[in-house]
C-alpha cells in the first residue's frame, strides 16, 4: 500500500512538473488539487488493470492457444498441480476420483463462470484476503464465496440463505448480522465476510479438519455430527461423505475444483472478464441523514443502479438515517462529490420526498396579486391543479401530500427550474400555493393529467411477483411513509400475490 501511494503521488508530481508555468508561479486551488489527484489515481488504476490482463494474455500467448480454445490436461497433471497447491495451505486438496471428476467438469463446463467470477474477484478478493489474514485463516477460503454465491452479494438461495457467504437468517443473527426494513447485513460485503471468518474459525476449532469444517458450513454441524455417527465415528471428510446430505457430498469437491481452476485459469486459456471496478478505486462516506439513491444520482450523476450494486446492504434505493451512521461506498470521484454537496443533497431530498403541509398564507390577496401580475391566467380555486394558457406555461395549485419532486415529474420539468421561475430560495411548499411552471410535456399531456386528478376516488394496485413496498412507493412517486399512511392496516413486510394496496 505504501508503494501504491508513493506511485500515485509520483504521478501527481509529474503532472504538476509538466505544466508550462514555472513551479513557483503555478498554484493549485483545493478543488484543482483534488481533481488532479483523482485523475492520477484513475490513470494508475487503468494501467494496473491493463498490466494484470497482459500478464494473463502473455501466459496464453506463450502456450500458443487459439482464441476460445478449450484446454484440458491429464489426471496426472491435475494431481501434480493439486499437490503443489497443498504445499502452501493447510487444506487437504485431495486428488482422488471424485475431485478429479469434478475438476474435469469445471474445466469444460464452468469456463464462462470462471471468467465472470475472476472479473468480480477484483472487487472482493482484497477484502476477503484482508479479513482471512486478520483471523489467521487460509487464504484459499476466499474461493468458498465463489461456490456459495458466485460473488453476487444479493443472491438468495431457495432455502433463504443470502449474500456473498450465504448466511441463513438465524446464523447471520448469531454472528451479529442485523436485518430491518431497510437493510440486511447479510448482503454487506465487509460485515458478512467478517462474520463468515468467525464462523469458519469456530467450525475448524470444533472439527480440526478443514474439509469437515466446510461440510458443516454447508449442512450445519448437526448434520455433520449425525454423518460422523452413521459412519462409525470416522473423522475424515471422505469417510463421512456418503452419510452427508446429497448437496454437501458435492460441496468439498466443488471447492477443490474451484481452487484449482481459478489458480490455473491462464493455463486453461481462460482470461478474466473485464472488471467493472477494482476495490482500490473505491472510497466511503457516511451520511448524517437519510437519502434516496435517486437524489444522489440527480445531483452527482452517479447512476442509482450502480450505487445499489456497490452498496447491496440496502434493500431498497434508500439509505436510512441511523446511529451509527449508514455509509455509502463508491468510486472516488463520486464520493468526493457527495462530500462536497452533502448539504445540497439533503435539501434536494427534502424537496423531492417531503410532502407539502397546510400553511395558511398571511394574506390571500397577496397570492392573487402575484399571479395577476403575469400575462397568464391563474387557475381558479375550484379547478384541479394543472391548466394551460398560451404555449407551455402553467399554474399549479399545490395539493395536500404533494412535494416539489412530484410536481416537477408531472410537468416534465425539474425542481431547480420551478424554484428559479418562482424566485424560491427554499424548496418548501405549502397547500394552496400557486406555482408558475414552464413544461416540456405540452398542453395535451397536462390536460390528460388534469382529467385524471378530477376524481377523488382512491386508486389501488394489485401485488405482483417481485413487488416490494419500496418499489411500489417509487413507482407512484411517494415516500414509504406516505404509502404506509394510505395503508395503515397492511403489514408491509408480508405482501402477498394478488393483494390490493392503496396508492392514491
Amino acid at each position: 500500500m505504501r508503494l501504491f501511494i508513493i506511485a500515485c503521488f509520483t504521478l501527481v508530481g509529474s503532472l504538476v512538473l509538466a505544466q508550462p508555468k514555472k513551479t513557483e508561479e503555478f498554484k493549485f486551488s483545493g478543488d484543482q488539487f483534488a481533481d488532479v489527484v483523482e485523475q492520477s489515481f484513475a490513470a494508475y488504476y487503468a494501467e494496473y488493470a491493463k498490466k494484470q490482463n497482459e500478464s494473463y494474455e502473455s501466459v496464453i500467448a506463450a502456450l500458443n492457444y487459439a482464441d476460445g480454445q478449450e484446454v484440458t490436461f491429464s489426471d496426472e497433471i491435475y494431481c501434480q498441480r493439486l499437490n503443489e497447491l497443498s504445499k502452501t495451505t493447510s487444506f487437504k486438496l485431495d486428488c482422488n476420483p471424485i475431485s478429479l471428476a469434478t475438476i474435469r467438469f469445471f474445466v469444460t463446463k464452468r469456463r464462462g463462470f470462471a471468467r465472470i467470477v475472476l472479473g468480480r474477484s477484483k472487487l472482493y478478493f482484497d477484502l476477503f484476503e484482508e479479513k482471512l489474514q486478520e483471523y489467521g485463516l487460509p487464504l484459499e477460503l476466499k474461493y468458498l464465496s465463489v461456490i456459495e454465491s458466485g460473488l453476487r452479494p444479493q443472491v438468495k438461495s431457495r432455502a433463504g440463505a443470502l449474500g456473498l457467504w450465504q448466511f441463513m437468517y438465524g446464523t447471520g443473527k448469531m454472528y451479529g448480522l442485523q436485518e430491518n426494513y431497510y437493510v440486511d447485513e447479510r448482503m454487506d460485503p465487509e460485515k458478512s465476510t467478517d462474520a463468515a471468518c468467525r464462523y469458519l474459525k469456530q467450525l475448524y476449532n470444533i472439527y480440526g479438519d478443514w474439509n469437515l469444517a466446510l461440510a458443516a458450513y454447508n449442512a450445519g454441524p448437526g448434520n455433520v455430527n449425525k454423518a460422523i455417527r452413521r459412519s462409525g465415528n470416522k473423522t475424515t471428510y471422505w469417510d463421512v461423505r456418503p452419510f452427508l446430505p446429497r448437496e454437501t457430498q458435492g460441496y468439498v469437491p466443488n471447492f477443490i475444483a474451484a481452487v484449482y481452476l481459478l489458480s490455473y485459469h491462464a493455463e486453461h486459456n481462460i482470461i478474466p472478464a473485464e472488471a467493472t471496478i477494482h476495490a482500490v478505486e473505491l472510497d466511503t462516506v457516511c451520511l448524517s441523514k437519510g437519502l434516496h439513491m435517486s437524489t444522489i444520482e440527480q445531483l452527482t450523476g452517479w447512476n442509482q443502479e450502480d450505487i445499489k450494486a456497490l452498496n447491496p446492504v440496502y434493500k431498497y434505493n434508500f439509505i436510512p438515517e441511523t446511529n451509527p451512521k449508514q455509509c455509502v461506498k463508491g468510486p472516488i470521484k463520486y464520493i468526493g462529490k457527495i462530500v462536497s454537496l452533502e448539504d445540497s443533497l439533503y435539501t434536494l431530498e427534502h424537496a423531492i420526498f417531503s410532502p407539502a403541509k397546510y400553511i395558511p398564507p398571511s394574506n390571500t390577496s397577496e397570492i392573487d396579486t402575484t399571479a395577476n401580475n403575469t400575462n397568464e391566467t391563474p387557475i381558479a380555486d375550484s379547478i384541479p391543479p394543472g391548466t394551460t394558457n398560451a404555449g407551455n406555461t402553467f399554474y399549479h395549485k399545490v395539493q395536500q401530500g404533494e412535494n416539489l419532486g412530484m410536481i416537477a415529474t408531472k410537468y416534465g420539468t425539474t425542481i431547480s427550474k420551478i424554484m428559479a421561475l418562482n424566485g424560491m430560495s427554499s424548496a418548501t411548499i405549502y397547500v394552496g400555493q400557486r406555482l408558475k411552471i414552464e413544461s416540456k410535456t405540452g398542453a395535451a399531456t397536462v390536460e390528460t393529467q388534469k382529467s385524471t386528478t378530477t376524481t377523488s376516488q382512491p386508486q389501488y394496485y394489485t401485488i405482483k411477483s417481485g413487488d416490494t413496498f419500496g418499489k411500489i412507493a417509487q413507482r407512484y412517486g411517494k415516500s414509504i411513509s406516505q404509502l404506509k399512511a394510505l395503508n395503515p392496516n397492511i403489514n408491509i413486510e408480508r405482501l402477498s400475490l394478488g393483494q390490493r394496496i392503496r396508492v392514491k
